[in-house]
């Protein structure tokens, strides 16, 4: 174990250490003859899924809950909760519209809706305004934000739209709507509140005689990119991401794409049961096309394996990479898009090994499935790339079970049912290009643990599972020789290390990347949960946290067409003094270069060296650089990924607390900063 001087200043911790020991360096030997794969474009994606109000909270612009009026127009008091999800959690509470002029002043006409079963219908009178409003939703001052309302109603009607941001008369904005028609017009709407406000309300009311009838209401921020905020989608861009995973998730398998085509305000809003949670269904697979075009990735779809069947997923591929002389593809170009989005990664259904999985199936009968889907599939486009859902035999467990997982102790369940990985290469070979695999990990506290040693065992933890995958699908390799012919790849595209989002978790997520990068001869993909959890995210503004901050830094000094080099050193990554919880794997991630963690790679173009070194101490260290096959040249530069504190953070309305600072860096001295990631970058002498 190495430990400099203490910089208990800069991190706020306390730990007794030697000052003799700061001066011992980390040996870092680092040979540019043995390489790996080049890291590929999707080593940094993305995974997201309309959890809720996820989506609609942080990337979809629409400011209105329940616009298409799933729910009656009711008193709080009638309000009934939603039920509990699969896995016994309370659903997801939205903000509800509510009747104004008396609490019967709103019925639910069912006979005749403009979308789905019901619209709000409101009986008008000559001296007492009625209606309904919606409250708490949130504007910037001076922002224009436009939308409209779709009525129908008596011509007697005097309907109007009001903003309301005070409780003083002069605190609102009004217009007055056309008198509306028997059928269904759209008037449009548009506000520029001149102050900010965390809780304004937009109130759709009329006097007169006659009733009116609403349809759908909508409002967004005018800077909106059809459809999508303008702010997080901006942020999301500069991730270089490479490839999305969209839209699901567990959402996806009781959800049909096809409901989620053609005008927005027509398509019948949908309860997604996996989340127990009302869905507009206003995001389709159009939206979400869009979305990657906007944010500048690859999409990568899933599929619904749950409750879905082969033959809706094959129309799915039609629809998105079908020509317009196909039914699909002139379905698609109907609806404003003829050009195919050629869609080339498909993926298989989402953890329909889980118990939590709406459409769960037994292994034999899932893998009968799989064969269905992808013959239908590739029937449609051969050229695309199937994943299937795989979960190796250190995922699959009973409700409840707890352990920490070894290698030897996971050894038995190979070609068991918990071997879902080994069922789908025993029984589906041939009807996949690659294998997926998710996992999650919950940072526990360790109170009998130092400082010092709590912090490294924190940020090592989640790596671990990386390490855990990759020594597994080694072990299937062996089991299946063909896999390595074949060149069937590892995609790792959910994860994520729940808990605090600041320094101390962004130093895990570094080690977690580092980690992947060392095995990118297989692990060629990779999607993190979520796409919106790179940010710091209000109604109204956003900031890149610090998680993101990590993906900015290595998608940008090892992102695509970076080759890694062999890293060794004297020091192995020791067993965990400190071992917590359950379900965490028993296996130490990282280089032998402890306490450090160092990856290294040459450049696309051959002419510099990156190295890659996460020093999760509060001590800085010294790197000891033995090059073989290598030798540099000149003065190089630096990139740190630093903050004061362990819970420095980024926030929307605060001075940035991670940040990445560039300076530059001599090869005679490698000094790396505590709590830190950094990439040194030096010129190749040829």
């Amino acid at each position: 174990m190495r430990y400099g001087l203490m910089l208990a200043t800069c991190v706020g911790l306390a730990m007794p250490v030697t000052a003799a020991l700061a001066a011992t360096p980390v040996k870092v030997t680092i040979d540019g003859a043995s390489r790996t794969a080049p890291v590929t474009k999707y080593e940094y994606g993305m995974f997201i899924e309309p959890i809720g109000g996820l989506v609609a909270r942080t990337l979809w612009a629409e400011l209105l809950d329940d616009r298409k009026f799933y729910y009656p127009v009711v008193a709080p008091a009638f309000d009934k909760p939603p039920p509990l999800n699969a896995e016994g959690r309370p659903g997801v509470s939205y903000r509800k519209w509510r009747p104004i002029g008396g609490d019967d002043a709103v019925t639910m006409d069912a006979k005749a809706p403009y979308v789905g079963e019901q619209s709000p219908r409101i009986a008008l009178d000559a001296t007492v305004r009625k209606g309904l409003s919606q409250a708490g939703i949130a504007l910037a001052k001076g922002k224009r934000y436009d939308g409209y309302v779709v009525l129908a109603g008596d011509p007697t009607a005097k309907v109007e739209v009001a903003l309301i941001w005070g409780p003083a008369p002069n605190d609102r904005q009004t217009i007055a709507l056309p008198a509306p028609g028997a059928d269904w017009s759209k008037a449009p709407i548009s506000f520029t509140p001149p102050v900010d406000t965390a809780d304004a309300t937009l109130e759709i009311t009329g006097l007169g005689s006659g009733s009116f009838r609403v349809g759908v209401a909508s409002l967004m921020p005018s800077d909106n990119i059809r459809g999508w905020r303008a702010d997080t989608t901006a942020i999301a861009r500069s991730l270089n991401s490479g490839m999305w995973r969209l839209p699901g998730g567990n959402f996806l398998s009781d959800w049909d794409w096809r409901s989620a085509i053609g005008p927005r305000d027509k398509r019948p809003p949908m309860f997604d049961y996996a989340w127990s949670a009302m869905q507009p269904d206003d995001i389709g697979m159009d939206e979400w096309m869009d979305l990657t075009k906007i944010i500048g990735v690859e999409p990568y779809v899933t599929v619904n394996a749950g409750l879905g069947d082969a033959y809706s997923a094959a129309d799915e591929v039609e629809y998105l990479n079908g020509p317009t002389t196909s039914y699909w593809g002139s379905r698609r170009a109907a609806n404003g898009h003829p050009e195919p989005y050629g869609v080339k990664f498909w993926n298989i259904g989402n953890e329909p090994y889980g118990w939590w999985q709406i459409g769960k199936t037994s292994l034999d009968y899932y893998t009968i499935k799989h064969n269905a889907f992808a013959k239908a599939m590739r029937a449609v486009d051969p050229s695309i790339t199937l994943i299937a859902s795989g979960a190796m035999v250190d995922q699959g467990h009973p409700k409840g079970t707890k352990e920490n997982v070894t290698l030897d102790s996971v050894a038995g369940r190979f070609g068991t049912e918990w071997d879902w990985t080994g069922g789908l290469l025993a029984k589906t070979w041939g009807n996949f290009d690659g294998i997926s695999e998710h996992w999650y990990d919950q940072p526990e506290k360790r109170p009998d643990a130092p400082a010092d040693a709590e912090l490294i065992e924190y940020a090592r933890a989640p790596s671990n599972q990386v390490k855990m995958k990759a020594e597994l699908w080694k072990i299937y390799q062996q089991r299946f020789p063909a896999m390595k012919a074949k060149s069937i790849f590892l995609s790792i595209d959910e994860y994520a290390y729940f808990g605090q989002v600041n320094l101390k978790s962004a130093l895990a997520y570094a080690l977690v990347l580092q980690e992947m990068l060392r095995h990118t001869d297989f692990l060629t993909m990779s999607a993190f949960t979520t796409g919106a959890s790179t940010m710091d995210i209000t109604p109204t503004d956003a900031v890149l946290n610090s998680t993101g901050q990590v993906f900015k830094l290595y998608g940008e000094h090892f992102g695509a067409g970076v080759t890694p080099v062999s890293v060794q050193g004297d020091a192995p990554q020791p067993d965990p003094k400190y071992p917590v919880g359950f379900l965490h794997p028993k296996i130490n991630a990282g280089s032998p270069t402890y306490p450090l963690d160092v990856i290294a790679g040459l450049s696309p173009d051959g002419k510099s060296l990156r190295i890659g070194v996460v020093n999760p101490t509060a001590t800085a260290q010294t790197v000891k650089l033995d090059l073989k096959a290598l030798a540099l040249k000149g003065a190089g530069r630096k990139w740190v990924l630093s903050g004061a504190s362990l819970e420095a953070a980024n926030k929307v309305g605060a001075p940035a607390g991670v940040s990445i600072t560039q300076g530059s860096a001599s090869r005679s001295s490698l000094v790396v900063s505590p709590i830190s990631a950094t990439v040194f970058e030096f010129p190749i002498a040829k």
